[in-house]
């Protein structure tokens, strides 16, 4: 004879489908939205036999970029993808180094930008306090190869 308070038996199963659809539905988000989350200045390097630097993932470099139309941007600020004057990356890399001195330093230059305009990136850092500059290359097995 059963009685009204015979303890009932707990259902142990977990449902998993709900799980399964938010999964996908937050992969094909990240899908759309990864492609949009790399930013930065389309330059073509120059080819050079250099070895990677090691990079620090919590205090990434300075990077001034020139484009082929002699342009300047900085990886630092809300506006990377904008052309940024002299005073702007003279101000924003003094302050970065303020705080880091150890932070690295690069300069990244489109093959097609005159000499004068590298060097002209390289003064603004020096008078922002960088004591050494690197130089951002494309490997040199990445050469197109001659059809």
């Amino acid at each position: 004879m059963s009685s009204p308070l015979q303890k009932r038996k707990l259902m142990s199963e977990i449902n998993v489908v709900p799980y399964i659809d938010v999964m996908l539905v937050l992969l094909i988000i990240f899908m759309v939205t990864a492609p949009l989350l790399t930013q930065g200045v389309k330059v073509e390097l120059p080819k050079a036999g250099a070895e990677p630097i090691a990079n620090e993932p919590d205090h990434p470099p300075i990077v001034i970029s020139v484009d082929a139309q002699g342009n300047l941007y900085i990886n630092i600020g809300d506006d990377e993808d904008k052309p940024s004057g002299a005073e702007k990356i003279v101000s924003l890399t003094s302050a970065v180094l303020g705080k880091r001195p150890d932070t690295p330093v690069l300069v990244k230059a489109d093959r097609a930008v005159p000499y004068g305009n590298v060097v002209g990136a390289m003064v603004l850092l020096q008078q922002a306090g960088a004591e050494s500059v690197g130089f951002v290359t494309d490997p040199l097995d990445t050469y197109p190869v001659p059809e």
